[in-house]
């Protein structure tokens, strides 16, 4: 299998709720959150360093106070948001109230390494939801043992390894965002089989050879893009049956039967390349194109075979309107958008 340079997308139709679609794109929630007819308990005793908003009793906001040190969490706090600070150090027993409570944990933007975290905080961590650990300085993941886990974040770290066996127990693990790191395929070998539920995983922007193997066949979205990776092992993508959006820079594989939007802007592309005819959305701006081929879009056209191509984008390329064939209207039938300036 054959794989181009620089700069390929590959997008399988993502027939999820939009909200899972906006935590694939995007890096981060909005933090705030609080939860609709909720019966709200007695007001804790907030650390005087952070605020407890008297409509959401069970969060602390102890986020932007430029804090060294994670504060003494009170009883009843269930969501701690601790971004954007200089935190360095996680001290024994600051989550000693909230061990069997606490839901939310955000840590991103801090200073925080493995040597400074020490035992009995995340450790003892058994109701965590969601654990936020982006832009610290961690080499090894931190895992919390609660079974009830159902997104890490740990984008923007040092993390050089992800031992098997750390996700084991993680049944409810549906999202996992590890991009921007220093993981390779060894360090990483046997990490993800234990989430039975996982729908997303990003391992881009790392120094991977190869896709992640022993990913749970449940997985929906892979980001392996701005890796090392030069090929697709044989199987590989049929033993992910519920795959939907593949993407990978580089990237070769574009005749996938799944596929309803590919982007191959920005390359070096001479020729447009074969599709599949469930294709929808097909940007090649800013290619060297010379050539306009029906067939790579049509094998061949009947009344019942033709592309479904709605929008196709051929802009800063060497080649406009005139190149196509007088029979591209019969393959093309449904483009209501041809883009060439």
């Amino acid at each position: 299998m054959s794989f181009l340079s620089a700069g390929i997308m590959l997008s399988l139709r993502v027939s999820l709720m939009t909200i899972l679609v906006g935590m694939a794109l995007c890096q981060y929630y909005d933090y705030d959150y609080e939860p609709v007819g909720q019966v709200q308990a007695p007001s804790p005793k907030c650390n005087q360093e952070c605020d407890c908003p008297i409509n959401f009793r069970s969060a602390m906001y102890c986020d932007s106070r430029n804090l060294k040190f994670v504060p003494v969490v009170p009883t009843g706090i269930q969501y701690l948001y601790l971004q954007n600070n200089g935190i360095e150090e996680i001290k024994a027993g600051v989550f000693d109230n909230v061990t069997d409570t606490l839901r939310w944990l955000v840590l991103d933007n801090n200073n925080l390494t493995n040597a400074k975290i020490e035992k009995g905080t995340i450790d003892k961590l058994t109701a965590l939801e969601k654990l936020f650990f982006s832009h610290n300085l961690i080499t090894e993941p931190i895992i919390p043992p609660s079974k009830s886990l159902d997104e890490l974040k740990m984008m923007h770290n040092k993390l050089t390894k992800f031992p098997g066996g750390l996700l084991t127990d993680k049944e409810n693990l549906t999202s996992i965002n590890l991009q921007y790191n220093e993981l390779t395929s060894e360090s990483i070998a046997g990490a993800f089989k234990g989430p039975k539920k996982l729908l997303s995983l990003d391992v881009s922007h790392n120094k991977l050879r190869k896709l992640p193997a022993g990913v749970p066949s449940s997985l929906e979205m892979l980001y392996a893009d701005y890796n090392e990776i030069d090929s697709i092992g044989a199987g590989y993508l049929n033993k992910l049956p519920a795959l939907q959006y593949l993407r990978l820079i580089p990237a070769g594989v574009f005749n996938v039967t799944s596929l309803v939007e590919l982007d191959l802007s920005f390359n070096k592309l001479q020729s447009i390349p074969e599709i599949n005819e469930g294709l929808e959305q097909l940007y090649l701006q800013a290619n060297e194109i010379n050539k306009f081929e029906l067939t790579s879009f049509c094998k061949y056209i009947s009344p019942l075979n033709y592309s479904r191509l709605k929008h196709l984008r051929l802009d800063a390329n060497n080649i406009t309107h005139s190149n196509m064939p007088p029979e591209y209207s019969n393959c093309l039938r449904q483009a209501s958008d041809i883009m060439f300036e």
